[in-house]
């Protein structure tokens, strides 16, 4: 069985000195997400972990390849991160991770079928100072326990989770040392991460628009608006009528589009005796001012 104790107090020697507090910009963010399943499917593996800088994959680690590699644009970056020493610490949470599965497991008796941990915990830093932390595990969809760093104590969500907390405040360095990482090891690692990786996490693509009109025999026209190959994925699309704003029939949601950027649409349906202008409106952060494309523009 793997100790709780080593695998946290060998954060420090991992994350190594505290960077120095330099001027940091805007809102970022440095997110660690684990999965664990009891019965791995094919192509999907036992233990598989990814490390997000704000909303972009960062690196991954998974029981099966048993490495930390780096993602996207970080591939190309050196320095940014001593990968040997990363596999190494990722392999030693993931014995960890996984045994927690297991004693969860026994907790709600589940000896059989297949059963999957979740586990999140990060923190976010604006104009370099500290904002927030986080550190919630679920259990089969549902959540299990997270940490509170004020009190501090690991707080059961349901009340299975009081045999773990039980164990993980067996000791009370175990309970500081969560404290620590959240509030002081983890923003000194994102700032380090940073030095690498700011120009990669601000950069600005401008969203490319597509306004397309359907209209079948006796039935409302249907106009969409899409936006794609944006980034960050804040954005405001959004129908207007002879001005006004309308609210629309359906989309809105913003998606991932599987190359770094985003994409969103908006549909709305109008009568065929309405001839008052319609136009998609596109607010964007790359944007020196707002694109308006007419709904009439397929």
């Amino acid at each position: 069985m793997v100790k709780m104790v080593p695998i946290l107090l060998s954060l420090p020697l991992l994350l190594g000195p505290a960077v120095p507090q330099g001027t940091q910009d805007g809102h970022y963010s440095l997110t660690y997400l684990y999965t664990g399943l009891s019965r791995p499917s094919k192509g999907i593996h036992r233990l598989q972990g990814t490390v997000f800088l704000n909303d972009r994959a960062f690196f991954r680690y998974d029981s099966e390849v048993g490495k930390a590699e780096p993602l996207g644009p970080w591939r190309h970056v050196e320095g940014v991160e001593d990968w040997e020493k990363q596999s190494q610490f990722q392999k030693a949470r993931g014995e960890f991770f996984l045994e927690t599965l297991k004693e969860i497991m026994e907790y709600y008796n589940n000896s059989n079928g297949s059963h999957a941990l979740q586990e999140r915990f990060g923190c976010e830093i604006q104009n370099n100072r500290s904002t927030e932390a986080f550190w919630k595990n679920a259990y089969d969809g549902k959540d299990y326990i997270e940490f509170n760093k004020e009190i501090p104590a690991w707080v059961p969500l349901v009340p299975e989770a009081q045999n773990t907390k039980q164990k993980w405040e067996a000791e009370p360095v175990y309970v500081l040392r969560a404290k620590a990482y959240l509030e002081e090891e983890c923003p000194a690692t994102l700032r380090k991460y940073l030095n690498y990786s700011k120009s990669i996490l601000d950069q600005q693509d401008p969203p490319s628009v597509v306004v397309t009109s359907h209209q079948a025999p006796g039935k409302n026209k249907k106009l969409k608006c899409l936006a794609y190959d944006f980034y960050p994925g804040e954005i405001d699309v959004h129908w207007t009528r002879a001005g006004k704003v309308q609210e629309p029939d359906s989309g809105g949601d913003v998606l991932c589009s599987g190359n770094g950027t985003y994409l969103t649409w908006v549909v709305v349906h109008m009568s065929p005796k309405d001839s008052a202008p319609y136009s998609c409106y596109v607010q964007h952060s790359s944007l020196a001012q707002p694109l308006v494309v007419p709904g009439d523009a397929s």
